[in-house]
């Protein structure tokens, strides 16, 4: 149980710094929430992956991963966008 949420938290970590590395320009977001971003797209990832039945293969999956590097671009980009409307608001 711990392991599987360490495990999460380091996916998510990893996913989330490589989503604003791609993405153009700053991403004005703090760190707990690239990180939860990159939880939610991983785990959004793997369900698509399972859905077209990709997910489980011998070997790294790859295909998995980029599914799920995909999906955390879309997040990040769209958390970004609304983290930065919301601080102008403020």
């Amino acid at each position: 149980m711990i392991g599987s949420i360490i495990g999460a938290i380091v996916i998510g970590l990893i996913l989330g710094v490589l989503a604003r590395m791609i993405l153009p320009g700053k991403q004005n977001i703090p760190v707990w929430l690239t990180i939860i971003v990159g939880i939610v797209a991983a785990y959004i990832g793997t369900w698509i992956a399972r859905g077209i039945g990709i997910a489980d293969t011998s070997g790294i999956d790859w295909w998995e991963h980029i599914i799920q590097l995909i999906v955390a671009l879309i997040a990040i980009g769209a958390v970004a966008s609304l983290y930065a409307r919301r601080a102008v608001k403020s």
